[in-house]
Parts: structure tokens; sequence; C-alpha cells
């Protein structure tokens, strides 16, 4: 990005290039690694999960989940607030936030900002899931810090990858493109500087290591002149080989006086260390995600005989439970691709969503799922967490997932048959058995979560019929 840009057109132009720049993004495949990709299991990815995440999200999340606040000085005063003028924000600012289509603040919003705009600074830890606003409050609060008559970068954003960056820095775009004044820069791969030249750009959004090299060794902007500093995506930092050391480098030579915003989608103990490192004094808020819970699920095991008998299976008891969406978890892309072909042949609308599809071809796969193009998703552990089908009655687990050491994978497990009963909905988890090694499997999961899981007779259409009723 550079000097003296025009904002509007640079967001319009952006958005264009959208499907060009996620069609060049590299994602490693089990073959690259000299893996015989069809057959390996493919492994969740929280970089490209979080992406994904961002790119297909339609709008916020209404969430109706509590917020919970901590502070650890009981003097700092708290605020919230109900719209975006209460903040008096920068009248330019406030017409990108209504050019975005935000009208009232999301509930994290509500009482991050009044926390992030504060005077003094006050620093800040806030957990909450993709879609809730928290890229938003952060890059309003970081467009607000900005003194644009000082021609250094005055505020840091840290992403973990490349594709992550590029989209916080389109939000920013977009937010401050009635602010022609406010100048931000990219460090990332194929942005470079001269040794010796100085960066004026008010605002860096950049990866660690590029961030590292610019600062420390290049020497082209002054980390102790920075007033505000974004930590964003710290649970995909801590989950990237080396970035979270970079990031306390980064930290270690910060003004103290410097202003520390600390995002993650959650909150367990490595990110709070992490997070204890990172930002002192904070106040932590943190937005209690939509809990995944077999409450509102069915849970059901079918014993089948091998692969002919789990694809009847599968297709009996969806031609017979009136179910709206379904999605099938297979551990390798030959399953899922054999599957598909197969249910297609037969009529079915199906989608495949698989490894080796490049970032373009997994959304535009979700995106048709999602308006309902597609009636079945059959995939492997790409999608085993956190995209959210509203829709999704029925979760078939045609293969049960197993950890590397070929035992009960619980924490997959409760991910993908969380794709259904979601929002308090009831739904159907259905899972095929076809060895003793499985059946093991199947009851390990019955007595890791205590809850029963329940013989089903797939030729039964009778008793199929009751499961949907």
């Amino acid at each position: 990005m550079s000097q003296k840009i025009d904002w509007a057109k640079f967001a319009e132009e952006q958005e264009k290039a959208l499907p060009q720049k996620i069609s060049q993004i590299n994602i490693q495949s089990n073959e690259a690694n000299g893996k015989d990709s069809d057959d390996a299991p493919e492994q969740f990815n929280v970089a490209e999960a979080s992406l994904l995440r961002k790119v297909i999200r339609k709008g916020l999340i209404e969430s109706k989940n509590d917020i919970e606040v901590q502070r650890q000085n009981p003097n700092s005063p708290l605020y919230s607030v109900k719209t975006f003028e209460a903040l008096n924000l920068n009248p330019n600012l406030l017409k990108g936030v209504y050019d975005m289509g935000f009208n009232a603040p999301s509930k994290i919003q509500e009482t991050a900002l009044p926390t992030l705009l504060a005077n003094p600074p006050q620093n800040l830890i806030a957990q909450s899931q993709s879609g809730t606003g928290k890229t938003a409050a952060f890059v309003l609060a970081m467009l607000s810090r900005v003194d644009v008559s000082k021609k250094y970068p005055q505020v840091l954003c840290l992403s973990p990858t490349y594709e992550l960056a590029i989209q916080t820095g389109e939000v920013a775009a977009h937010m401050a493109k009635f602010c022609p004044e406010i100048e931000m820069k990219y460090a990332v791969r194929g942005e470079e500087v001269s040794r010796g030249s100085r960066i004026t750009e008010h605002i860096i959004i950049g990866t660690p290591g590029k961030v590292l090299d610019w600062a420390l060794k290049f020497q082209v902007f002054d980390l102790k002149q920075l007033t505000v500093f974004v930590l964003d995506e710290a649970d995909v930092m801590i989950a990237t080989q080396g970035h979270q050391d970079q990031c306390i480098r980064i930290h270690k030579k910060l003004n103290p006086s410097c202003q520390m915003m600390f995002f993650s989608a959650t909150y367990d103990q490595a990110i709070m260390e992490f997070a204890e490192v990172i930002v002192p004094d904070p106040i932590t808020i943190r937005l209690k995600r939509e809990e995944e819970s077999l409450d509102n699920i069915q849970q059901y095991y079918v014993k089948c005989a091998g692969p002919q008998e789990k694809y009847n299976a599968v297709t009996n008891i969806y031609g017979t439970v009136g179910v709206g969406q379904a999605i099938i978890f297979c551990q390798t892309k030959r399953t899922a691709n054999w599957l598909a072909e197969k249910m297609s042949k037969e009529g079915h609308a199906v989608a495949v969503l698989t490894g080796d599809l490049t970032v373009e071809q997994r959304i535009n796969v979700l995106d048709r799922f999602r308006s309902g193009q597609e009636k079945v998703l059959i995939t492997t552990n790409v999608l085993s967490r956190g995209i959210d089908v509203e829709q999704v009655t029925i979760v078939v687990n045609f293969d049960l997932p197993v950890d590397m050491q070929g035992k009960a994978d619980c924490d997959t497990y409760l991910h993908r048959i969380g794709r259904t009963g979601r929002f308090g909905k009831h739904g159907i988890a259905i899972n095929l058995v076809d060895t003793q090694e499985a059946m093991n499997i199947c009851l390990a999961i019955e007595k890791h979560f205590n809850r029963k899981i329940q013989y089903l007779n797939a030729e039964d259409s009778d008793e199929i019929e009751k499961i949907g009723a």
C-alpha cells in the first residue's frame, strides 16, 4: 500500500481482486510432504480454517451469549455503548463503519470499543469466535489512535499468516476509505524495503518474521515509537512454528506505555500464558462461544460389513429421514471422492471438500452448500471444526475419527458432530461401524462422553423414520 492512496478506490479494487488473490494462496497438502495424499488421513489446519471462516462469513453472528469481563485493576472504569456515535469517533471513520454495514455495535464491540478507545489507553485481551466483530473492533481502535501529523509507524498489527494479514488490511482499507490521510503498509512476503530507507506510513499490518526483519535487521522503523500493538489470532500464532518466539522478541522492543491488544478465538492454558507475557494489567473480555454439546444430538451406530454396506446405510438413512442438509466425514480423500461419485450417480446433490482444493474452490463449495445448492457435503478433517451451517441436521461419520496412534479422537468427534444440533436445534449423528476395531472406537467415544450411542438397523425403514420424527 503506497502513500496518498485513494482508499475508496482501493477498497473497491480489493473486493474485485479477492478471488484472484485467494486463488494464489498456496495450501500445503500431504502430497507436498511426500505422502500418498489420497490415502493419508487429512489433518485439521488452524490457519486455513481461520481464513475460511473470515472469507465465507456473511455478516455477524447474532450472539445471545454473555460477555465475561475480568479486571486486574478494579479501579479501571468499565463502559459499554449501544451506538457507534457514543464513541465520539472521527466523522469520516464513523462514515466508514456504516459503509461496512455495521448499524450498531456487536456484543463484543459494545464492551471492547470503549476500553480500546479510552484515555489513558488500556490494555485488552479479548476472546471470541470468528464472526463476532472483533477484527472490526481492533481495526477501528487502530485507525482512531493514529496521529496523521507524525510520519512514522505508530500502530503495528501482527497476524500469523500472509492471508490473514491481507484480510485484516482489507477491513482496515474499507473502514478508512473516507480517511485518505491515514496511510498503511503491509509487512508480508512479496513486500520489500531498502536498507537505510524509513517507513512513513502510520500503520503496519504484517507477519512476525517480516516485521522482525524490517524493524531489527533493516531498521526501517522504530518499535519504540509504536503507540498501539495488536496481536491477532493468537491461537493460530501459537500453532504456527516459531511465531510465538518472534512475537515475544518484537514485544520486548516496545515502549512500556504502548497499548497492547490481544485477540484469540480460543483461550486455553497455553493462550493464557502467552497473553500474560504480552499484555500487562489487561482488561479481559470473553464472549462465551456457542458451546459444542451433545445435549441436542441423538447418536446412533450402524453395523456394516464393508464400504458398500456403509454406502447403502447412508443412502437408506438420507432417503428416509426428512433432513435439511447432511455432512458426511471420511478419513481420507480417496474415500470421500469414491462416496461422492457414487452418490452423484444416484442423483444426489453432493459437494466434496478435501485438502487438495484451493482456498477459492473451498469457499465456492461452502458457499454452494450454505445456500442449499447441494444437500450433502462430503468432507475430511479439513472441516472438523469452526464452520457453522445452521441448516445441517444430520452428521454421518463414514469413518470414525482416530488420532495418529489409531485411538479414538474424542475432540474431533465432538467437533464433527457439533456441526449439527447448532443454535439449540436438534441434530442426528450416525456412526458407521465395519470392523471390531471401529466398534471399540465407538465404545471408547461412548465411555468418554458418558452418553449412550444407540444401535440403529439401517435396513429397517420404520426404525429410521422414528429417528427423524
